[in-house]
Protein backbone atom coordinates (compact mmCIF):
# COMPACT_ATOMS: atom_id res chain seq x y z
CA UNK A 1 0.00 0.00 0.00
CA UNK A 2 1.59 3.48 -1.24
CA UNK A 3 2.34 6.00 1.61
CA UNK A 4 -0.76 8.18 2.81
CA UNK A 5 -0.15 12.01 2.19
CA UNK A 6 -0.13 13.63 5.58
CA UNK A 7 -3.06 15.33 7.01
CA UNK A 8 -2.31 19.22 8.57
CA UNK A 9 -2.74 18.23 12.24
CA UNK A 10 -6.09 19.90 12.76
CA UNK A 11 -5.47 21.46 16.25
CA UNK A 12 -1.99 23.12 15.40
CA UNK A 13 -2.58 26.42 15.64
CA UNK A 14 -1.39 28.51 12.66
CA UNK A 15 2.52 30.49 13.11
CA UNK A 16 0.80 32.89 11.48
CA UNK A 17 2.40 36.43 10.67
CA UNK A 18 4.29 38.34 13.38
CA UNK A 19 4.17 42.47 12.64
CA UNK A 20 3.58 42.95 16.33
CA UNK A 21 7.69 42.55 16.50
CA UNK A 22 7.94 44.71 14.06
CA UNK A 23 5.89 47.44 16.02
CA UNK A 24 8.17 46.48 18.91
CA UNK A 25 11.01 47.28 17.06
CA UNK A 26 9.74 50.38 16.27
CA UNK A 27 8.94 51.52 19.76
CA UNK A 28 12.45 50.61 20.86
CA UNK A 29 14.04 53.22 17.76
CA UNK A 30 11.53 55.78 19.49
CA UNK A 31 13.26 55.39 22.64
CA UNK A 32 16.65 55.17 22.31
CA UNK A 33 15.66 58.18 20.00
CA UNK A 34 13.91 59.50 23.28
CA UNK A 35 17.19 59.15 25.39
CA UNK A 36 19.65 60.28 22.76
CA UNK A 37 18.04 63.15 22.43
CA UNK A 38 17.96 64.19 26.34
CA UNK A 39 21.35 63.23 27.00
CA UNK A 40 22.79 65.67 24.36
CA UNK A 41 22.87 68.76 26.89
CA UNK A 42 24.72 66.99 29.36
CA UNK A 43 27.38 65.67 27.06
CA UNK A 44 27.86 69.18 26.11
CA UNK A 45 27.45 70.66 29.42
CA UNK A 46 31.16 71.56 29.94
CA UNK A 47 31.62 72.89 26.15
CA UNK A 48 28.75 75.50 26.46
CA UNK A 49 29.44 76.63 29.58
CA UNK A 50 32.56 78.27 28.65
CA UNK A 51 30.93 79.07 25.06
CA UNK A 52 27.53 80.55 26.58
CA UNK A 53 29.04 81.79 30.04
CA UNK A 54 25.76 80.71 32.31
CA UNK A 55 26.57 79.77 35.71
CA UNK A 56 26.30 75.93 37.83
CA UNK A 57 22.66 77.24 39.12
CA UNK A 58 21.89 78.24 35.57
CA UNK A 59 22.39 75.08 34.29
CA UNK A 60 20.71 73.62 37.71
CA UNK A 61 17.27 75.88 36.49
CA UNK A 62 17.70 74.42 32.40
CA UNK A 63 17.42 71.00 33.65
CA UNK A 64 14.96 71.62 36.09
CA UNK A 65 12.70 73.22 32.91
CA UNK A 66 13.05 69.86 31.57
CA UNK A 67 11.81 68.39 34.61
CA UNK A 68 8.68 69.88 35.36
CA UNK A 69 7.54 69.86 32.22
CA UNK A 70 8.82 66.37 31.97
CA UNK A 71 6.48 65.95 34.96
CA UNK A 72 3.11 68.14 33.47
CA UNK A 73 3.72 66.23 30.16
CA UNK A 74 3.89 62.84 31.95
CA UNK A 75 -0.33 63.35 32.66
CA UNK A 76 -0.88 65.75 29.45
CA UNK A 77 0.58 63.39 27.06
CA UNK A 78 -1.11 60.42 28.83
CA UNK A 79 -4.61 62.21 28.28
CA UNK A 80 -3.74 63.20 24.98
CA UNK A 81 -2.93 59.91 23.57
CA UNK A 82 -6.28 58.04 25.18
CA UNK A 83 -8.38 60.39 23.07
CA UNK A 84 -6.79 61.06 19.67
CA UNK A 85 -5.36 57.09 19.64
CA UNK A 86 -1.45 55.94 19.56
CA UNK A 87 -0.68 56.41 16.05
CA UNK A 88 -1.83 60.00 16.24
CA UNK A 89 -0.70 60.65 20.11
CA UNK A 90 2.75 59.33 19.32
CA UNK A 91 3.32 61.06 16.07
CA UNK A 92 2.74 64.29 17.79
CA UNK A 93 5.00 63.31 20.61
CA UNK A 94 7.78 62.41 18.49
CA UNK A 95 7.24 65.78 16.25
CA UNK A 96 6.84 68.08 19.45
CA UNK A 97 10.08 66.78 21.13
CA UNK A 98 12.10 66.82 17.64
CA UNK A 99 11.34 69.71 16.89
CA UNK A 100 12.21 71.19 20.50
CA UNK A 101 15.29 68.83 20.52
CA UNK A 102 16.52 70.68 17.52
CA UNK A 103 15.68 74.08 18.22
CA UNK A 104 18.32 73.73 21.23
CA UNK A 105 20.80 74.87 18.04
CA UNK A 106 19.33 78.19 18.12
CA UNK A 107 19.69 79.02 21.74
CA UNK A 108 22.24 81.67 22.57
CA UNK A 109 21.52 82.04 26.26
CA UNK A 110 20.97 80.22 29.30
CA UNK A 111 17.16 81.60 28.99
CA UNK A 112 16.82 80.16 25.22
CA UNK A 113 18.23 76.85 26.06
CA UNK A 114 15.55 76.50 29.12
CA UNK A 115 12.82 77.24 27.21
CA UNK A 116 14.08 74.79 24.40
CA UNK A 117 14.64 72.91 27.33
CA UNK A 118 11.33 72.93 28.71
CA UNK A 119 9.52 71.86 25.43
CA UNK A 120 11.48 69.11 24.87
CA UNK A 121 10.77 67.63 28.20
CA UNK A 122 6.86 68.31 27.44
CA UNK A 123 6.66 66.48 24.31
CA UNK A 124 9.72 63.85 25.32
CA UNK A 125 7.15 63.09 28.45
CA UNK A 126 4.97 61.31 25.64
CA UNK A 127 7.28 58.42 24.63
CA UNK A 128 6.29 55.94 27.81
CA UNK A 129 2.66 56.11 27.69
CA UNK A 130 2.40 56.02 23.78
CA UNK A 131 4.72 52.90 23.78
CA UNK A 132 2.90 51.44 26.73
CA UNK A 133 -0.28 51.87 25.06
CA UNK A 134 1.08 51.00 21.82
CA UNK A 135 2.27 47.00 23.68
CA UNK A 136 -1.08 46.98 25.14
CA UNK A 137 -2.86 47.35 21.42
CA UNK A 138 -0.57 44.53 19.76
CA UNK A 139 0.38 41.56 22.66
CA UNK A 140 -1.47 39.56 24.80
CA UNK A 141 -1.06 39.77 28.06
CA UNK A 142 1.69 36.86 28.35
CA UNK A 143 4.00 39.11 25.90
CA UNK A 144 3.77 42.17 27.15
CA UNK A 145 6.21 42.06 29.95
CA UNK A 146 9.23 40.82 27.72
CA UNK A 147 7.85 43.24 24.89
CA UNK A 148 7.80 46.15 27.28
CA UNK A 149 11.28 44.88 28.58
CA UNK A 150 12.44 44.97 24.91
CA UNK A 151 11.69 48.74 24.15
CA UNK A 152 12.72 49.73 27.08
CA UNK A 153 16.45 48.97 26.51
CA UNK A 154 16.05 51.82 24.44
CA UNK A 155 16.61 54.12 27.23
CA UNK A 156 20.26 52.54 28.05
CA UNK A 157 21.17 52.54 24.11
CA UNK A 158 20.22 56.07 24.10
CA UNK A 159 22.17 57.06 26.66
CA UNK A 160 25.25 55.16 25.31
CA UNK A 161 25.02 56.56 21.62
CA UNK A 162 25.00 60.07 23.23
CA UNK A 163 28.57 60.71 24.26
CA UNK A 164 29.80 58.54 21.25
CA UNK A 165 27.39 60.65 18.57
CA UNK A 166 27.54 64.17 20.19
CA UNK A 167 31.54 64.80 20.88
CA UNK A 168 32.09 63.64 17.30
CA UNK A 169 29.31 66.02 15.85
CA UNK A 170 30.57 69.36 17.94
CA UNK A 171 33.59 68.57 17.17
CA UNK A 172 33.70 68.73 13.48
CA UNK A 173 30.62 70.55 12.99
CA UNK A 174 29.93 72.68 15.86
CA UNK A 175 27.36 72.41 18.67
CA UNK A 176 24.62 73.28 17.01
CA UNK A 177 24.73 70.31 14.75
CA UNK A 178 24.79 67.73 17.46
CA UNK A 179 21.28 69.31 18.60
CA UNK A 180 19.92 69.73 14.92
CA UNK A 181 21.18 66.03 14.03
CA UNK A 182 19.83 64.32 16.81
CA UNK A 183 16.60 66.22 17.06
CA UNK A 184 15.61 65.32 13.48
CA UNK A 185 16.34 61.70 13.90
CA UNK A 186 13.09 61.80 15.54
CA UNK A 187 11.16 63.34 12.02
CA UNK A 188 12.85 60.30 10.29
CA UNK A 189 11.23 58.45 12.49
CA UNK A 190 7.74 59.54 12.00
CA UNK A 191 8.14 58.79 8.25
CA UNK A 192 8.58 54.77 9.33
CA UNK A 193 5.80 55.27 11.71
CA UNK A 194 2.65 56.86 10.16
CA UNK A 195 2.28 54.13 7.27
CA UNK A 196 3.46 51.41 9.67
CA UNK A 197 1.40 51.67 12.76
CA UNK A 198 -2.20 50.77 12.69
CA UNK A 199 -4.53 49.41 15.32
CA UNK A 200 -3.68 45.08 14.65
CA UNK A 201 -7.35 44.34 13.84
CA UNK A 202 -6.88 47.20 11.23
CA UNK A 203 -3.88 46.37 10.01
CA UNK A 204 -3.37 44.75 6.08
CA UNK A 205 -0.01 42.89 7.36
CA UNK A 206 -1.95 40.86 10.27
CA UNK A 207 -3.26 37.51 9.49
CA UNK A 208 -6.08 35.75 10.77
CA UNK A 209 -3.82 33.50 12.85
CA UNK A 210 -1.72 37.02 14.29
CA UNK A 211 -4.90 39.06 15.18
CA UNK A 212 -6.43 35.76 16.84
CA UNK A 213 -3.29 35.67 19.30
CA UNK A 214 -3.13 39.41 19.72
CA UNK A 215 -6.13 39.23 20.67
CA UNK A 216 -6.60 35.94 22.93
CA UNK A 217 -6.65 37.25 26.19
CA UNK A 218 -8.56 40.95 25.62
CA UNK A 219 -11.54 39.87 27.35
CA UNK A 220 -9.63 39.66 31.04
CA UNK A 221 -10.46 41.97 33.45
CA UNK A 222 -11.97 44.99 32.84
CA UNK A 223 -11.14 48.92 31.41
CA UNK A 224 -8.17 50.77 33.49
CA UNK A 225 -9.25 52.39 36.18
CA UNK A 226 -9.37 55.95 37.25
CA UNK A 227 -6.65 58.35 39.03
CA UNK A 228 -8.79 58.90 41.71
CA UNK A 229 -9.29 55.15 42.25
CA UNK A 230 -6.14 54.12 42.93
CA UNK A 231 -4.75 58.09 44.80
CA UNK A 232 -6.07 57.41 48.31
CA UNK A 233 -3.98 53.83 49.12
CA UNK A 234 -0.82 54.22 51.12
CA UNK A 235 0.70 51.92 48.19
CA UNK A 236 0.37 54.42 45.74
CA UNK A 237 1.60 57.07 48.01
CA UNK A 238 4.93 54.98 49.45
CA UNK A 239 5.68 53.62 45.59
CA UNK A 240 5.07 57.62 44.63
CA UNK A 241 7.72 58.89 47.70
CA UNK A 242 10.15 56.55 46.67
CA UNK A 243 10.04 57.63 43.04
CA UNK A 244 10.00 61.18 44.49
CA UNK A 245 13.11 60.47 46.82
CA UNK A 246 15.60 58.95 44.16
CA UNK A 247 14.69 59.72 40.41
CA UNK A 248 16.29 62.72 41.17
CA UNK A 249 19.91 60.92 41.54
CA UNK A 250 19.39 59.11 38.48
CA UNK A 251 18.76 62.59 36.47
CA UNK A 252 22.19 63.88 38.31
CA UNK A 253 23.94 61.43 36.68
CA UNK A 254 22.20 61.89 33.27
CA UNK A 255 22.81 65.54 33.69
CA UNK A 256 25.84 66.22 35.73
CA UNK A 257 27.81 63.39 35.25
CA UNK A 258 29.62 64.69 32.22
CA UNK A 259 30.24 67.96 33.25
CA UNK A 260 31.33 66.73 36.88
CA UNK A 261 34.36 64.61 35.29
CA UNK A 262 35.07 67.99 33.35
CA UNK A 263 35.49 70.26 36.47
CA UNK A 264 37.05 67.33 38.18
CA UNK A 265 39.67 65.96 36.07
CA UNK A 266 39.66 67.99 32.94
CA UNK A 267 38.53 65.78 30.80
CA UNK A 268 37.47 66.67 27.47
CA UNK A 269 34.81 66.60 24.93
CA UNK A 270 37.00 64.43 23.04
CA UNK A 271 37.41 61.83 25.60
CA UNK A 272 34.47 62.38 27.48
CA UNK A 273 32.88 59.47 25.07
CA UNK A 274 34.38 56.82 26.93
CA UNK A 275 34.03 56.96 30.49
CA UNK A 276 30.59 57.98 30.17
CA UNK A 277 29.57 54.92 28.13
CA UNK A 278 31.25 52.72 31.06
CA UNK A 279 28.52 53.98 33.24
CA UNK A 280 26.02 53.52 31.10
CA UNK A 281 26.81 50.02 30.15
CA UNK A 282 26.86 49.25 34.32
CA UNK A 283 23.44 50.80 34.69
CA UNK A 284 22.21 48.36 31.98
CA UNK A 285 24.03 45.51 33.93
CA UNK A 286 21.85 47.17 37.54
CA UNK A 287 18.82 47.03 35.91
CA UNK A 288 19.00 43.27 34.53
CA UNK A 289 20.57 42.18 37.47
CA UNK A 290 18.40 43.52 40.19
CA UNK A 291 15.43 42.00 39.19
CA UNK A 292 17.38 38.70 38.69
CA UNK A 293 18.29 39.00 42.40
CA UNK A 294 14.60 39.64 43.38
CA UNK A 295 13.84 36.41 41.16
CA UNK A 296 16.09 33.80 42.42
CA UNK A 297 14.74 34.89 46.09
CA UNK A 298 11.39 33.82 45.48
CA UNK A 299 12.74 30.39 43.71
CA UNK A 300 14.22 30.12 46.84
CA UNK A 301 10.77 30.33 48.75
CA UNK A 302 10.56 34.40 49.84
CA UNK A 303 7.36 36.37 49.46
CA UNK A 304 7.41 38.61 46.50
CA UNK A 305 7.45 41.32 48.70
CA UNK A 306 10.33 40.64 51.42
CA UNK A 307 12.73 39.79 47.86
CA UNK A 308 11.86 42.90 46.31
CA UNK A 309 12.99 44.95 49.31
CA UNK A 310 15.78 42.94 50.18
CA UNK A 311 16.72 43.57 46.41
CA UNK A 312 16.13 47.31 46.94
CA UNK A 313 17.64 46.81 50.32
CA UNK A 314 20.90 45.36 48.81
CA UNK A 315 21.02 48.42 46.21
CA UNK A 316 20.67 51.21 48.77
CA UNK A 317 23.76 49.56 50.64
CA UNK A 318 25.83 49.31 47.46
CA UNK A 319 25.05 52.81 46.39
CA UNK A 320 26.50 54.45 49.45
CA UNK A 321 30.35 54.75 48.09
CA UNK A 322 29.03 57.02 45.60
CA UNK A 323 29.49 60.05 48.38
CA UNK A 324 33.24 59.31 47.95
CA UNK A 325 33.17 60.18 44.30
CA UNK A 326 33.93 64.23 44.47
CA UNK A 327 37.31 63.65 46.78
CA UNK A 328 38.45 60.90 44.91
CA UNK A 329 41.66 61.98 43.18
CA UNK A 330 41.34 59.30 40.12
CA UNK A 331 39.61 59.42 37.21
CA UNK A 332 39.44 55.33 37.03
CA UNK A 333 37.92 55.68 40.51
CA UNK A 334 35.43 57.97 40.01
CA UNK A 335 34.05 56.63 37.14
CA UNK A 336 33.70 53.55 38.64
CA UNK A 337 31.60 54.27 41.33
CA UNK A 338 29.60 56.18 39.02
CA UNK A 339 29.14 53.14 37.23
CA UNK A 340 28.12 51.10 40.39
CA UNK A 341 25.87 53.56 41.64
CA UNK A 342 23.52 54.06 38.24
CA UNK A 343 23.54 50.30 38.61
CA UNK A 344 22.34 50.08 41.97
CA UNK A 345 19.70 52.83 40.72
CA UNK A 346 18.51 50.92 37.89
CA UNK A 347 18.47 47.77 40.10
CA UNK A 348 16.27 49.68 42.74
CA UNK A 349 13.90 51.35 40.08
CA UNK A 350 13.53 48.13 38.45
CA UNK A 351 11.94 46.39 42.11
CA UNK A 352 10.25 49.36 42.67
CA UNK A 353 7.61 49.37 39.31
CA UNK A 354 7.84 45.43 40.00
CA UNK A 355 6.37 46.40 43.50
CA UNK A 356 4.01 47.99 42.06
CA UNK A 357 2.61 44.81 39.89
CA UNK A 358 2.38 42.98 43.05
CA UNK A 359 0.58 45.23 44.85
CA UNK A 360 -1.96 46.21 42.18
CA UNK A 361 -4.37 44.55 39.67
CA UNK A 362 -2.77 44.87 36.14
CA UNK A 363 -5.26 47.04 35.05
CA UNK A 364 -4.79 49.54 37.96
CA UNK A 365 -0.83 49.33 37.17
CA UNK A 366 -0.61 52.07 34.52
CA UNK A 367 -2.52 54.67 36.33
CA UNK A 368 0.39 53.89 39.26
CA UNK A 369 3.09 54.42 37.45
CA UNK A 370 1.53 57.31 35.87
CA UNK A 371 1.04 59.07 39.27
CA UNK A 372 5.36 58.20 40.25
CA UNK A 373 6.28 59.23 37.38
CA UNK A 374 5.44 62.52 37.81
CA UNK A 375 6.28 62.30 41.51
CA UNK A 376 9.93 61.49 40.18
CA UNK A 377 9.75 64.32 38.23
CA UNK A 378 8.89 67.19 40.46
CA UNK A 379 11.51 65.71 42.98
CA UNK A 380 14.21 65.87 39.72
CA UNK A 381 12.86 69.44 39.43
CA UNK A 382 13.36 70.52 42.65
CA UNK A 383 16.98 68.66 42.95
CA UNK A 384 18.20 70.16 39.98
CA UNK A 385 17.29 73.61 40.91
CA UNK A 386 19.41 72.72 44.16
CA UNK A 387 22.35 71.32 42.78
CA UNK A 388 23.46 74.06 40.60
CA UNK A 389 23.01 76.87 43.22
CA UNK A 390 24.97 74.41 45.56
CA UNK A 391 27.97 74.14 43.45
CA UNK A 392 28.01 78.00 42.82
CA UNK A 393 27.94 78.46 46.68
CA UNK A 394 30.28 75.66 47.63
CA UNK A 395 32.44 74.92 44.53
CA UNK A 396 31.63 71.42 45.00
CA UNK A 397 29.62 68.15 44.55
CA UNK A 398 30.19 66.74 47.64
CA UNK A 399 26.64 67.83 49.40
CA UNK A 400 24.88 66.22 45.94
CA UNK A 401 26.89 63.15 46.28
CA UNK A 402 26.31 63.04 49.73
CA UNK A 403 22.73 63.03 49.12
CA UNK A 404 23.16 60.45 46.06
CA UNK A 405 24.51 58.35 48.45
CA UNK A 406 22.23 58.00 51.26
CA UNK A 407 18.56 58.80 50.28
CA UNK A 408 18.36 55.11 48.94
CA UNK A 409 18.18 54.08 52.28
CA UNK A 410 15.66 57.12 53.50
CA UNK A 411 13.50 55.70 50.99
CA UNK A 412 13.75 52.20 52.16
CA UNK A 413 12.73 53.74 55.35
CA UNK A 414 10.05 55.67 53.97
CA UNK A 415 8.50 52.58 52.31
CA UNK A 416 8.49 49.98 55.01
CA UNK A 417 7.04 53.09 57.12
CA UNK A 418 3.70 53.55 55.29
CA UNK A 419 3.41 49.83 53.60
CA UNK A 420 5.57 47.15 55.78
CA UNK A 421 3.74 44.38 54.65
CA UNK A 422 2.70 45.18 50.74
CA UNK A 423 -0.79 44.31 51.13
CA UNK A 424 -2.65 43.38 48.04
CA UNK A 425 -5.15 46.64 46.87
CA UNK A 426 -8.23 45.52 45.73
CA UNK A 427 -10.22 47.61 43.23
CA UNK A 428 -13.82 47.48 42.52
Amino acid sequence: MGAMPLAPALNTPARGTRFRWVICALLFLATVINYLDRSVLGVLAGTLQKEIGWTDTQYGDINAAFQLAYAVGFVALGWLVDRTGTRVGYAVSLIFWSVAAAAHALARNAFGFGVARFFLGLGEAGNFPCAIKAVAEWFPRKERAFATGLFISGTTVGAVLAPLVVPWLTINWGWQSAFAVTGFAGLAWVVLWWPLYRKPQDHPRVDAAELAHIQSDQDEGVGPVKLRAVMPHRQTRSIALVKFLTDPIWWFYLFWAGKFLQDKFGVDLKHLGVPLVCIYLLADVGSIAGGWFSSSLIKNGWTPHAARKAAMLVCAVCVLPVVYVPITSSETVAVALLGLAAACHQGFAANVFTLASDMFPRRAVGSVVGISGMAGGLGGFLFQMGVGRVKDVTGSYIVPFAIAGTIYLVAMLAMHLLCPKGERVHIA
